[in-house]
């Protein structure tokens, strides 16, 4: 038996994909690259961008055909989306040849929701309104040098676009003692880079350990290998996380703080709970403690009632926050949010001239901060071979990707090469 899985969205998914994957293979199922030749293919699936919900939409309902042509195959479908009020069911309507819908809260059941299929006719699902935090899926990771640890599930904050609360329910945080375990074991078996995983790590607490705490004992473990964490909520970022990362050289100088916005009204109508004021106090903060950092962001255009000199005041602070890249987005209406329900929907000429010209602000920003690279000598963790390059390709401390040739397999290995030019957020060299 074989099994096919299709990932949606963030780090996060991947990750639990990667338990998906751990689970199938402890029922029997071997991995198969090709969705037609599979006997169960799981689409798991993100609910936070509308481009992501009309991929999976599209992807399910292209396999009507083969469902109807392969005899005993099984799509079973989970994630977010599943776990979006009404969505299931909205799902069993369009594509009443789904046979297994289960959400996040839920994936170590899969098996034996598989089993009952099997004996049943009819759809199996299950999605209870629980969110636990120890799912004891053990996953196949594929990602070697790099693995991925979920800290915290859930979020607090409801920012009134984002529907994460509502379909992956409140913050819990996993106890520190297993953290730090994982990670331990992890590093034993040969993982060079370890990425703490949370809606908001920076509200991870269990007991008297808080984010910075964590960090502290996970960082403090033996062994060579590289630190990173996301996503961190401004509000939360605190000092005592900031010297943390300046203390331990295993700690990546490379801050991922999503930003949203630069105007402050439109911060607050997004309940970020910080003005543009505030968050670049944090920035100043960050520099303080680690110059030669690098800081990314997440930046939306478009929200409802955004005007021409709100966008400007998001493009004024990607040049005066300095960051080196970012993820850019046109706001997406989801359905259940406060947002959803504003007016002053912008039309989309105009989301789709700012998208533009915010990604073009980046790109500069992205590109002279490469430029420094070349003639210098950096040191990559080898990720992967690249065949239609020919080269293999690694990611420096501050995150980004060198592309560089070497006579023999080094993925796994630490590689110091000589930088020779730069695309965009792309590195090129030679071993040295």
């Amino acid at each position: 038996m074989k099994y096919h899985i299709v990932t949606y969205g963030c780090q996060m998914n991947v990750h639990e994909s990667e338990k998906i994957a751990g689970l199938l293979r402890g029922a029997g199922y071997e991995e198969e690259g090709a969705a037609e030749e599979a006997d169960i293919i799981v689409f798991n699936t993100c609910c936070i961008r509308e481009n992501a919900e009309n991929h999976a939409f599209g992807n399910i309902g292209a396999l009507k055909k083969l469902k109807k042509n392969k005899r005993g195959l099984l799509i079973a479908v989970g994630g977010c989306m599943a776990q979006e009020e009404g969505k299931a069911a909205l799902l069993l309507r369009k594509f009443p040849f789904i046979d297994i819908v289960f959400g996040t809260h839920n994936v170590a059941e899969l098996p034996a929701l598989i089993e009952r299929k099997r004996r049943e006719k009819k759809v199996v699902s299950l999605l209870p309104d629980r969110a636990e935090t120890e799912d004891g899926a053990q996953p196949f990771r594929t990602s070697y040098p790099n693995a991925w640890v979920n800290i915290t599930y859930g979020c607090n904050n409801f920012c009134t676009y984002c529907i994460v609360p509502y379909v992956r329910g409140r913050e819990k945080s996993r106890s520190a003692d297993v953290i730090v375990e994982e990670v331990r074991s992890l590093v034993a078996a040969g993982y060079k880079e370890i990425t703490l995983l949370g809606q908001n790590v920076n509200s991870y607490r269990d007991g008297e350990t808080d984010f910075p705490a964590l960090l502290e004992r996970v960082a403090s473990l033996d062994g060579k290998f590289r630190i990173r964490f996301m996503t961190s909520h401004p509000k939360d970022f605190s000092e005592r996380l900031v010297a943390c990362m300046a203390r331990h050289e295993k700690i990546c100088d490379l801050l991922h703080l999503p930003a949203q916005s630069g105007s402050s009204r439109i911060l607050s109508r997004m309940n970020r709970r910080y003005t543009r004021e505030q968050y670049l106090e944090k920035v100043a903060l960050f520099r303080k403690y680690i110059p030669e950092g690098e800081l990314t962001t997440d930046l939306i255009v478009a929200f409802p009632g955004e005007t021409e000199e709100e966008f400007e005041e998001t493009l004024s602070l990607v040049k005066e926050a300095d960051f080196s890249s970012a993820f850019t987005f046109v706001y997406s209406p989801r359905t259940g949010t406060k947002a959803a329900e504003m007016e002053g929907r912008i039309p989309a000429e105009i989301a789709k001239a700012r998208i533009t010209r915010l990604i073009d602000c980046v790109n500069e920003n992205t590109r002279r901060k490469s430029e420094r690279y070349v003639g210098q000598v950096i040191e990559v963790l080898c990720e992967d071979y690249d065949e239609k390059k020919g080269l293999y390709l690694g990611r420096e401390p501050l995150g980004r990707m060198g592309y560089f040739s070497a006579p023999c397999n080094c993925v796994g290995e630490f590689v110091r090469i000589r930088v020779s030019r730069a695309n965009g957020i792309s590195l090129f060299g030679e071993r040295v």
